[in-house]
This record gives structure tokens, sequence and C-alpha cells, in this order.
């Protein structure tokens, strides 16, 4: 825990707090008191699914991704439906939030940390939330952001826009289908309540839950079922170690709708440059971090057993580095072969997979040798 007190001289902001402790309690009595007396229709669900889904996307793929982040560029419809529907989340204008995060990653774990977990979870969760802005805050963090005019242009009427989009449009859609205030509650109020705790939930238990495969440097950690309750936010030990890439969950198969959003988008030529971190950086970084773990559990050993586990790890470090560059250079060749399919004969091609189903399993004993000496 941080031993100052960076809430001394704050003041308390009686808005935000009353909207974080009442907007629950309205979404959970208001909406429970609601299917009581008029039961549940797929219209309110489907209402809930389609705010749910705009402004989700609009926080994780437009305030966190692009605007906090660039880690991919975008058309200028993408942006203002970013900002339209960001607004909606109530989570701040975007260049607000963006410069909260700039800091948080430039100042993770300590006291200039916005939503520092030092602090305790609850504060990092929602709790920071409760005092009022600084009255001379600057955007020096954010020099891109102020450049922008549609970035401007929500800041400075970002109050009505989160009030049209966070409750009356869901409101109108309710009223369309004879459910106003199914619409209201459903794509309204308990909507944004979900919304607000996957984004706190990254501030606070993915700095507390998880694992630290990229990093050890800060708390952040790699939880799938964080990111499975928070459109793919959860990889945050990955986020934190390459925030520029536009993907958090790395794997294929790691789930993050916000990548595979992206991604698409790429294919319509919506957005573009996606940050894409080359895979020999990932992989050196994940050794590096099983080397500072082992490193830690050495400490107060004999030097001589230091000296003797570190010389067999880094024996096994080369060995998997080199099966693992053996195994890119033959696939490298196969692919290429492969492309040139016609002027190869079907026995080259057999030879080249054979040649890669080798280096495969080389890679496998390299990589389970690695394993075996890290567990030291």
């Amino acid at each position: 825990m941080l031993t100052t007190n960076k809430t001394q001289g704050k003041q308390l902001s009686w808005v935000n707090i009353s909207f974080l402790m009442l907007t629950p309690i309205i979404a959970l009595l208001g909406t429970g008191l609601y299917i009581h007396q008029n039961g549940i229709q797929i219209f309110d669900f489907l209402n809930f699914l389609l705010f749910f889904i705009l402004t989700g996307v609009a926080i994780t793929g437009g305030y966190h991704r692009y605007f906090a982040h660039r880690a991919y560029g975008c058309k200028p419809i993408l942006e203002l439906f970013y900002l339209v529907f960001g607004a909606g989340a109530f989570q701040n204008s975007a260049l607000r939030w963006a410069s909260d995060h700039r800091d948080h990653h430039r100042y993770v774990d300590t006291e200039q940390d916005p939503y520092s977990i030092m602090m305790g979870a609850f504060y990092a969760h929602m709790g920071w939330i409760f005092y009022k802005e600084p009255s001379n805050r600057n955007f020096d963090n954010v020099p891109d952001l102020l450049k922008d005019r549609l970035v401007l242009w929500q800041d400075r009427h970002y109050l009505l826009l989160s009030m049209l989009i966070g409750f009356v449009l869901p409101l109108a859609v309710g009223f369309a289908v004879g459910r106003p205030w199914g619409g209201l509650l459903w794509g309204g109020f308990l909507r944004i309540v979900i919304t607000h705790h996957m984004t706190f939930s990254i501030n606070s238990l993915a700095h507390m839950v998880g694992s630290q495969s990229y990093s050890l440097e800060d708390s952040s950690r790699d939880s799938w079922w964080l990111a499975f309750l928070s459109n793919g936010e959860g990889y945050h030990n990955f986020h934190h170690r390459f925030q520029g890439d536009y993907r958090n969950g790395v794997r294929w198969y790691h789930w993050d709708p916000t990548k595979w959003f992206v991604k698409i988008l790429s294919w319509m030529r919506i957005t573009s440059h996606l940050n894409r971190t080359p895979d020999d950086t990932i992989f050196r970084a994940r050794l590096d971090t099983d080397m500072s773990r082992v490193q830690k559990k050495l400490d107060g050993a004999s030097e001589g057993m230091r000296r003797h586990v570190l010389a067999q790890l880094q024996s096994g470090r080369e060995a998997l580095e080199r099966a693992r560059r053996r195994w890119a250079e033959v696939r490298a060749g196969y692919l290429q072969v492969r492309a040139n399919a016609i002027a190869h004969s079907s026995q080259v091609l057999q030879d080249w997979k054979e040649n890669i189903r080798n280096c495969e399993k080389e890679l496998r004993q390299a990589s389970h040798r690695w394993r075996n000496l890290c567990r030291v």
C-alpha cells in the first residue's frame, strides 16, 4: 500500500458518488420490480444487448485502444461512433478518459497512477472517481487529442451526449416496442452499471488476480475469465507490456471481441495501421519473465547453487531459441514453396511438411525442458 495519502486535500464529488451509488440501486430494484409486474420479453433483453455492445465496444475499441493507445488508425465515421456511444457509457469524455489511462500506464502502481491498486482494491475499482478533478488539470499527455476537433466537441457536449445515448435512446427504443420503462431500465440503468463494473474490474481485479507471463515489473495480471467479462480486456499483463498492440488477447483462441472487431473493420478499410507486436518480441518477453521469476526464487540461495541453476537456465533458453528460430525458418520456406505449388511436385511439398513436423517436435522438447528448468 502507498504510504502517502493521495486523497489528502481532494474534494469529494457528490455528483459522481451519487451517480455511482444510485444507479446500481435503480438498476437492481427498478428492473426487479419491472420484471415482477411486467415479466420479461425478448425486446427488453435485446434492448440491453444492443446498447451493451454499442457502448462496450466504444469503450474498449475506442476510448481504450484507439484514443488512449493509438493502437490503430480509423476513419472519422468510426471515431464519431466511438465518441457518441462512448459518452453513453458514462465513463467521462474520451479526452479525460485517455489522459487518465495514459497516466495509469506511465505511473502504474505509484502515487501518480490515477487508479493505483496500491491504494487498495476499492480505490482502484471506483473510489478514485469519488473525488473531483483538480481545477488546474492539464492535458499535456494527450497533445494528439487536443488537436482532434471531434474529441474536443465530445468533451464540450459530453453531458448532453451521455444523457441522450445513455438514457433517452434506450427509452425511445423501448417506447417503439411498447415497453418504454423496460427500455430505460434494461438498456439504460442496468446496462450502464454492468459496463461500469466491467471497466472498473480491469483497474482493480486485473491488478490482483491472474498470471504474469510477460512482465513482473508491475501488478498487472492476465485473466481469461476477466477477458470474457470485459470484451477481451482481461489479458492485462500482456497489455501493460505491449500497450501499443491493438490486441489484448494475443493468441488466436483468446477471447477478445474487440480485437476481432478492429480486425474485421480493417478488411473493410475502416480501420488501418493495426499495431502488432512481433512474435519474436513477445516470445523473448516471456523468456525474460520466466528467468526473472526464477532469479527471484533463488534469492537467499547459496552462490554456487545460484550459478549452477542460472547456467542451466541459460543453456535451456539458448536451445529453445535455436529450436524456435529453426522452426520459423522452415515454416517460412514451406509457405514460399506452397505459394508456388505449381512449380513443385507434391513430393517436394511433403518433404517440407515432414521437415516442419521434425522442427515442431524439437521445439516441443525444448519447451518442455525449459518449463522443467523454470520449476526450481
